[in-house]
Order: structure tokens, then C-alpha cells, then sequence
């Protein structure tokens, strides 16, 4: 079992402490694969940019190994996981913070409320969300912002059945007393569930020693701007095979953003229109790696993940990179299905490892 905050470990020659990172619950997430991801990387490089960063998984474990670390996603809710967990260094919620955050607030708005009534929520719970929205606002520090919102993040993807918010079943199955046996966590009070999670968080902070950073920028843009940058990882979107993240997970970032300039269409109320990450279409896949790969030459080491249902397949894949840098492979096959990209029994994760 990891511990919190007191686990002893060396890296190459220095002495640093292992923080644990609160599960996700993420399609696509490298959580099992982050140490064999680590264990292939190189082991000199300083500086580390998870340019596709989702929840933030491997750039948590780097930050652990004592790197300086720079996570960037283009979702904003991604983006709150990495200010609060990869770039802050010591602030957490106290109990006047969460006294707060629970508080009556009498100027809250009612998006949560009117959209979201019998979609995901009971009425109460869709207005206990809005209320606690208007309330981080409320908070003094960038950093306790962050952290209250991914907190509450993770106690949504608690709640609602399966953990995504492409379906429209969480109510149904909240009162199926079968499912409530099953995973008592589906008819939970979002109140209960997140302050359960707030130690854990809080825990999950730490000083790595470095001032790592956070954004929330088109990658292809990003990495063009950035210097002294040692190794790159990219995870993008698999075409093909990986889940479309915003119909997923759109509820989280409705929660975030708090849009007043969206539509919300279908029956699970996804925003609209969503943002466009260039990798979602076959057509525009090619191009978009080509422009990764070119903006992307200056990095001296990059890892990408990959999977063998993907296209452009890998030996395509290989030919792209040979343009910019030697590339291995390393492969990984799955032996069960554990949800996203392609994470099935039987198919393949590749990590292409290149280098000058």
C-alpha cells in the first residue's frame, strides 16, 4: 500500500518522499501503466511536459520522482486537477474553507438546478451544486480554488453510475436497491461524498522542490512557447478507439466553466458547440501529428502512447516519427478490458520512445 506523505524512496542517488495520488476514475487513464511508462523514460532528464495531460496521473508520478513538471490539457476541468495537485505546493482546505464552501449563498445561480434536475441529480443535489459553485468563488487563494473544484469533480464521478455523464441511468440506478447494494456510493449525498474525499486531497499535496507549472492551451501552440523542456509525453486522443472525453465527462466541465454562452443538447445535456482537439477525425489525424511532431523537433526526448487499434497504425506511426528523431517501441498487451482508448484483452499498448 502507498503512503501518504512518508514512504522513503531513492532516485538515482537522492532521497525523496512518495505522495499518494487520490484514485480517478478517467477512460484512458495511464493509472496502471505509469510505472512501466516511468521505468521506460530516461532517466537524466530534469524537466518533464505531459502535453495531454488528463487527470494529471503521470505527471504526479515524475513530480513523486523530484522532476519539474509542466502539465497541460485543453479542458478546464483537467486543468484545475493539475493547478491543485502538480503546481501547488502547500495549500489545502481548512475547516473554515469548508465551512464556506457549505454555506448558504443567496446570490448563487441556478444553471445546475435548471438544466440538471432528473438528468443526473434530484433537485436538491442539482441546487446543493450550485450553491457550492458560487461559493469557491467565495475562496482567497487560486490554489484552494482548484482543489475544491477537482474534490468535487471526483465525488460526481463517485456518484454517478459508471463514472461519466455520457448516459442517462444514475438516477434510475440510484434507486435500484440492487445497485445501491452493489455500490452504496450512487445514493450518497454529494455533501457526504466530498467531504470524505477532502483529507485525501489535502494529503495529496506536497513540495517536490520545484516550480512546476499548469496550463490549458492548444498543445500543438504550447510546446512551440516552451524552453529547457527535457522529455515530452504525449497521450492524445486515439482515432479509432479512445472515448470522446467531452460527452463523457461534460458535466464536469459545465461545473467548472459554469458556461453562459453554451447550449445544452440531447438528453444528457451535453454543452455545445464542444472544443476541437484536432485529433477526434480521421481526416485532420495525419495532419495534426505532423504538426505535433515539427513544433515538437526542439524537445530532446519524447514518449508517446499509443495503442494498437489506433490509426494511424504503428507502422505509419514509426515512419512519421523517423522524420524527427530514432524511435523504440515497447509494448504492453492488455489482459482485460478496464474501459478506454482501447484498453481491451487482447489489443496493445505501444510506447514509442524517441530520441537525437
Amino acid at each position: 500500500m502507498l503512503l501518504t506523505q512518508q514512504a522513503q524512496t531513492t532516485l538515482f542517488g537522492e532521497a525523496v518522499k512518495s505522495h499518494k495520488l487520490p484514485k480517478t476514475q478517467y477512460l484512458g487513464s495511464k493509472e496502471r501503466l505509469v510505472k512501466w511508462i516511468f521505468d521506460n523514460a530516461p532517466k537524466e532528464i530534469e524537466s518533464f511536459l505531459d502535453a495531454f495531460s488528463g487527470t494529471s496521473v503521470v505527471g504526479y508520478y515524475f513530480k513523486n520522482k523530484g522532476k519539474k513538471v509542466i502539465v497541460n490539457d485543453f479542458l478546464k476541468f483537467n486543468f484545475h486537477i493539475g493547478k491543485a495537485l502538480i503546481e501547488n505546493k502547500d495549500i489545502t482546505l481548512d475547516d473554515n474553507d469548508i465551512k464556506l464552501l457549505l454555506s448558504g449563498n443567496k446570490k448563487a445561480g441556478s444553471l445546475i438546478e435548471d438544466t440538471f434536475t432528473d438528468v443526473f441529480f434530484e433537485r436538491d443535489q442539482a441546487h446543493f451544486l450550485d450553491n457550492f459553485r458560487a461559493n469557491i468563488n467565495l475562496l482567497d487563494n487560486e490554489y484552494k480554488k482548484s482543489l475544491a473544484l477537482t474534490i468535487m469533480n471526483r465525488a460526481l464521478t463517485r456518484k454517478v453510475l459508471l463514472g461519466h455523464f455520457a448516459h442517462l441511468s444514475a438516477l434510475r440506478y440510484s434507486k435500484d436497491p440492487l445497485r445501491v447494494k452493489r455500490n452504496p456510493t450512487i445514493a450518497r449525498p454529494l455533501k457526504d461524498l466530498f467531504l470524505e474525499l477532502v483529507p485525501e486531497y489535502n494529503n495529496a499535496v506536497f513540495d517536490n522542490g520545484k516550480n512546476n507549472d499548469v496550463y490549458c492551451e492548444d498543445t500543438i501552440e504550447l510546446v512551440q512557447k516552451l524552453e529547457n523542456v527535457d522529455l515530452v509525453y504525449f497521450d492524445p486522443p486515439y482515432y479509432g478507439c479512445h472515448p470522446d472525453y467531452q460527452a463523457f465527462y461534460h458535466f464536469l466541465e459545465t461545473f467548472v466553466e459554469y458556461w453562459k454562452d453554451k447550449e445544452f443538447v440531447n438528453g444528457t445535456k451535453s454543452y455545445f458547440p464542444k472544443k476541437e482537439s484536432g485529433f477526434v477525425r480521421k481526416e485532420e489525424t495525419m495532419d495534426s501529428f505532423e504538426k505535433l511532431f515539427s513544433t515538437s523537433a526542439h524537445i530532446p526526448y519524447w514518449l508517446i502512447s499509443y495503442n494498437s487499434e489506433s490509426y494511424p497504425k504503428k507502422e505509419a506511426m514509426i515512419d512519421l516519427i523517423e522524420q524527427y528523431k530514432k524511435v523504440k517501441v515497447f509494448e504492453h498487451e492488455y489482459q482485460n478490458h478496464y474501459g478506454g482508448k482501447g484498453s481491451k484483452k487482447g489489443t496493445k499498448e505501444y510506447l514509442f520512445y524517441c530520441y537525437e
